[in-house]
């Protein structure tokens, strides 16, 4: 697999974004709240990610695009650990991620939560799909 992150991991419906927050499914681990749904994407990928950063914490935009690069970035390194047990347990998800931290943290601290944030997800998947 690569580590590539290109416009198909992106979650631009409208539709599947409204789905999200319908089925009423999240995950927190700071700096991250994460809501979630198990659907079927148009796309043949294990899933597909919305990023944002509050207006109201961050009140410039180059601000807000800063910490989602660091997010995208963070996401795209990390990804191996979640796209193989979406592969093999045939899954897709849709994530919709906040960032949810008062300032912006650093790319390594990014990557351990986001690697946390990875594990914790897989967790959850496989305690809701054994019950």
């Amino acid at each position: 697999m690569n580590e590539r992150f290109g416009k198909s991991y992106k979650l631009c419906s409208q539709k599947l974004i409204s789905e999200i927050f319908e089925k009423k499914k999240s995950i927190r681990c700071y700096p991250f709240i994460v809501h979630l749904a198990v659907l079927e994407l148009p796309e043949s990928i294990p899933f597909q990610v919305t990023i944002s950063a509050p207006k109201r914490t961050f009140k410039k935009a180059h601000d807000r695009n800063r910490i989602k690069r660091l997010m995208r970035e963070a996401i795209r390194k990390n990804k191996l650990i979640l796209e193989p047990y979406l592969i093999e347990s045939k899954l897709q998800l849709a994530l919709f991620m906040i960032y949810t931290a008062k300032e912006e943290l650093d790319h390594t601290t990014l990557n351990k939560k986001t690697q946390q944030l990875f594990k914790q997800l897989i967790d959850e998947i496989s305690k809701n799909q054994l019950s």
